[in-house]
């Protein structure tokens, strides 16, 4: 027995879209054993894709498989592709505190390495953190402050840096609230 904190690497590749205009990105995945796909917001108790659903499909279950209580990682993608939204996260290797998902118990060891990332982008005008925790990391590899939930700043190289509510279930906002919030940051 060890009481050796593991340090963990990112298990998801950024998907960059040919056109991403938005980058999304949170904090770190959950434990595997929470997942219930192979992707980004992989718990089924998190409220993203049913607030994508709600967002694009006027249905809050439109990217949710109900048969095998998973979600519709090809309608996902396609989603994602049509609008240009990448995804990403701002934790490439990270600790966990707490043995938990929680970001307050989530040490980032190495962010992302967002230049890179975003060089990948050449259409990229926004980025939006899903969550206080994520908004830090890029506020802090940005050079800006993070903005107030809802809104955001312009980065030194022109990148609109969005602040978002978390979608997890444990920030204490009706779907519908935190749907409102996104509509903003898709708005055309």
């Amino acid at each position: 027995m060890t009481d050796e904190i593991l340090l963990e690497t990112h298990p998801f590749a950024p998907f960059v879209p040919s056109d991403a205009r938005t980058l999304i990105m949170g904090t770190f995945p959950p434990q595997s054993k929470r997942w219930a796909m192979d992707f980004y917001y992989p718990n089924r108790t998190n409220d993203f894709w049913p607030m994508m659903g709600l967002i694009f499909f006027n249905d809050r279950e439109a990217l949710i498989d109900r048969g095998s209580k998973s979600f519709r990682l090809g309608l996902i993608k396609e989603l994602l592709e049509r609008e240009g939204i990448a995804m990403s996260d701002t934790g490439y290797r990270i600790r966990r505190l707490k043995n938990n998902a929680s970001d307050k118990f989530l040490e980032i060891v190495e962010p992302v390495n967002l230049q890179a990332l975003t060089a990948r982008m050449p259409n990229l005008q926004s980025i939006a953190t899903t969550g206080e925790k994520a908004a830090q990391v890029i506020a802090g590899l940005t050079g800006t402050e993070p903005p107030k939930m809802g809104e955001f700043v312009i980065a030194p190289d022109g990148l609109k840096i969005w602040r978002m509510p978390s979608t997890s279930r444990a920030y204490p906002l009706p779907l519908a609230e935190k749907a409102a919030f996104y509509r903003r940051l898709f708005a055309k």
